[in-house]
């Protein structure tokens, strides 16, 4: 963390040491505010994140152990300095064992804080990157690890909460990129079963055949290939949730599997003839409307009724705004840790282009500029060039009447696989077509898909 991202709150009710210490502080880089008495520190303290306190010990109503008790509470990550005139040992115990980082004696040696802050920022640094290296091993996920200030997403993690405490099925709606897959990890986490396995399940990534395979396991012999029995995704979560995302997209006959499934709690593997029976949580996500797929007969009504007990729909990042700021700051802390890269934020103009973006692919979206940012930034601030956004697009585009219709046509293929990241199923549904016909328009255009992220070129 720079000196300039510590956030110094200095407690004295002496107007002229809050002075002297801010001038000192402000000189070092650090970024400071005052409070002349313990009530006002509290209110400053619910009110933003502070690093670190330097708190006088005597003050009239509230004193110095009183204000590190709060504050230890309200933020247990602060560093507290004690500042006093009457140190004595019992004193400095007592602040010690309270929590306190050290004490500080008046009259002190500027010098003397100065080194006393770098210290702190060094010890604070070290333990941000230790909790970060071991959730990036561990790959935890917790709510509190899903920022906003939303208030609507503050309401979708308190359902969330809610959910997770229950065995029901949740289904979780939302844009392709708005951390459904993450969201679907913290119930789990959060929920009675999180001592058991996470399984996820990708239901576009798959062919009919590849992922009735994959779901329920196959019996040795029952397709080429079949060389010995394999469990399935079912037997592999069983204890724990199983994460089915773009469940959208399965076909009839997977639907009703799945419907008997959850019916029954028991299947049979590809091939075999026995019954196997599964203690499962089902966690499904979908950017489709089921709703309106299943007036169209498009996905089984019984189905949507059994995977739509909880229903949550997380809103594409466009409608939460206010979230970038707090985005940016968590991804390039991660991305920093991973990286091994030392950016200390965006510029202002590169957040005022971030804000402005319309983000179609979301919050996914907006952790892959940041990271392209940090590869070809220049300095320690990513500046408006190195995000790489393009222009949003016109809404009503106005047509080239030059075009043929070929190259009309060519166009809008190319631009909704773009949007669509490659997806052909996504792609197609957008475009109204089936995937054949759409695979066989990206032959004719000469369009090709790169293997490695899936998007379509020319």
């Amino acid at each position: 963390m720079s000196k300039e991202r510590t956030r110094v709150l200095v407690v004295d009710d002496e107007e002229i040491v809050r002075e002297s210490l801010s001038g000192w502080l402000a000189k070092d880089g650090y970024t400071l505010d005052v409070a002349q008495d313990g009530p006002t520190a509290v209110e400053k303290l619910r009110a933003e994140r502070w690093s670190v306190l330097l708190v006088d010990l005597k003050m009239p109503g509230m004193d110095g152990l009183q204000v590190l008790e709060t504050a230890k509470k309200l933020q247990p990550d602060v560093a507290v300095v004690i500042m006093t005139a009457y140190a004595t040992v019992e004193t400095a115990v007592e602040a010690m064992k309270m929590g306190a980082y050290d004490y500080l004696v008046k009259p002190f040696d500027p010098e003397e804080l100065s080194l006393m802050m770098v210290k702190i920022v060094a010890q604070q640094q070290l333990v941000r990157e230790n909790v970060l290296l071991r959730k990036v091993l561990k790959r935890d996920y917790h709510f509190r690890d899903m920022l906003s200030k939303s208030p609507g997403m503050q309401r979708i993690f308190d359902l969330a909460r809610s959910a997770a405490k229950t065995q029901s099925t949740v289904l979780i709606l939302g844009e392709s990129g708005t951390g459904k897959e993450l969201l679907a990890r913290a119930i789990h986490a959060e929920s009675p079963r999180h001592g058991a396995t996470f399984v996820a399940v990708s239901c576009a990534a798959l062919t009919e055949t590849l992922l009735e395979s994959e779901l329920f396991g196959h019996e040795k012999g029952s397709f080429t290939g079949a060389v010995s029995r394999r469990k399935g995704k079912f037997e592999s979560a069983h204890g724990g949730t199983l994460f089915l995302d773009e469940i959208g997209d399965i076909s009839s006959k997977l639907q009703l599997d799945l419907l008997r499934v959850l019916e029954d709690r028991k299947f049979f593997r590809v091939g075999g003839s026995e019954s196997v029976e599964v203690d499962v949580r089902i966690i499904a996500a979908t950017n489709r409307d089921l709703r309106k797929a299943a007036d169209e007969g498009q996905f089984r009504d019984d189905l949507y009724y059994r995977l739509n007990v909880i229903p949550i729909t997380l809103p594409p990042l466009r409608d939460r705004l206010e979230d970038i700021p707090l985005l940016v700051e968590h991804f390039l802390e991660h991305l920093n840790l991973e990286m091994n890269h030392q950016i200390e934020n965006v510029s202002a103009d590169a957040l005022a282009a971030l804000m402005r973006y319309d983000w179609p692919g979301n919050v996914r979206e907006l952790r892959n500029v940041l990271e392209r940012g940090m590869v070809v930034a220049k300095g320690s601030l990513i500046m408006p060039d190195d995000l790489g956004l393009q222009a949003p697009a016109s809404r009503q585009p106005v047509a080239d009447v030059t075009l043929s219709l070929d190259e009309v046509e060519r166009r809008h293929i190319e631009a909704v696989l773009h949007h669509e990241s490659g997806n052909v199923t996504h792609a197609a549904r957008t475009l109204d077509i089936d995937r054949v016909t759409l695979y066989n328009k990206i032959r004719k255009y000469g369009l090709r898909r790169t293997e490695e992220n899936g998007t379509a070129e020319a």
